[in-house]
């Protein structure tokens, strides 16, 4: 099969694509079927997806094959400069999300806490510990 030399599908990649944010965008806003039904449709497969990747030990074998200086030059080169914009934009999910944990954190009366190193505040801290495991999994 006749194809552009990698380096040249590469740059056409780099050069054209950052150019196509409105394309990107009109996808976003219009999709051809619904994100969240076709995700749920999928479901499925994406559950014999993972036993397959799991049975090929994948996982180990991309971070193996990435190491530690691949992500680090993603998340240098890529999330140090996204990093304020998504935190800033997060503040009211982050807010939802925490809420029914700093509801448990609110409501608890721990124990007694003790003089610095005294067993019992391990317990108050197995107390928090085990009301914000009661609180994630519904019990």
């Amino acid at each position: 099969m006749d194809i552009k030399p990698l380096g040249a599908v590469a740059d056409k990649w780099t050069t054209v694509t950052p150019g196509r944010a409105n394309e990107y965008k009109s996808g976003v806003q219009s999709p051809r079927k619904s994100w969240s039904q076709a995700t749920a449709d999928a479901a499925q497969n994406y559950e014999a997806g993972v036993q397959a990747s799991i049975a090929n030990k994948s996982f180990d074998k991309g971070v193996a094959k990435a190491g530690d200086a691949t992500w680090q030059k993603g998340a240098l080169d890529k999330g140090v400069s996204r990093w304020p914009q998504g935190v800033s934009m997060s503040g009211p999910k982050y807010q939802a999300g925490f809420a029914p944990y700093h509801a448990v954190i609110s409501g608890l009366t721990l124990s007694p806490r003790g003089a610095k190193g005294d067993p019992r505040n391990y317990t108050r801290v197995s107390e928090v510990g085990n009301a914000l495991h009661a609180a994630k999994v519904g019990a």
